[in-house]
């Protein structure tokens, strides 16, 4: 792979962390009313999120060598669980405590898993990603064993998890 080929500009990263960091603003400026927009805009995310993952496959497969079935099975997750959260609110609202804090954990230990692309773009995408993805499992099981907290605090939780996804992937394409 040339040295020219590394700098291209991922169009796919930025527009998916804008679209992430749009969403973590939504949650952030109402947390009370905006819980159902939340919830769509949630579930269009996941199921962004999942279609990209499952297209990154590819780019990790040239780039490492590596099998990227974790980023296919987190991608497929994602898109179940965003097919769920738009077509079922009320289950959405109930579940999205729990199902948040799974996908916090599954996305950031998939992201542990893909750090190979991280140290590939440059030393400090690696370590920035790796911290992330470790704070992101963290948040994950202190969601899923505190799911009234979690309720309570979801807006906020949601519009961080967004941010800091957003601000990776602009970070992403920039580093290409």
């Amino acid at each position: 792979m040339l040295a020219s080929e590394n700098r291209k500009f991922g169009w796919g990263n930025f527009l998916l962390g804008l679209l992430f960091i749009m969403t973590a603003l939504v949650a952030f400026r109402d947390p009370a009313g905006s819980l159902v927009s939340v919830t769509v805009f949630i579930g269009l995310m996941a199921i962004a999120k999942g279609c990209f993952d499952i297209f990154l496959r590819n780019k990790v497969k040239a780039l490492t060598g590596a099998k990227a079935t974790v980023l296919i099975l987190v991608g497929v997750l994602d898109i179940i669980l965003g097919l769920i959260l738009l077509f079922n609110i009320k289950i959405g609202l109930l579940a999205l405590p729990y199902i948040f804090a799974i996908w916090f954990i599954a996305d950031s230990i998939s992201g542990l898993f893909s750090l190979d692309l991280a140290k590939v773009v440059s030393p400090a995408y690696y370590w920035f990603s790796f911290i992330l993805n470790i704070i992101g499992i963290l948040i994950g099981f202190s969601l899923l064993f505190n799911p009234v907290t979690s309720a309570l605090t979801l807006s906020f939780l949601v519009g961080f998890y967004l941010l800091m996804f957003g601000i990776m992937n602009i970070v992403e394409a920039f580093s290409k």
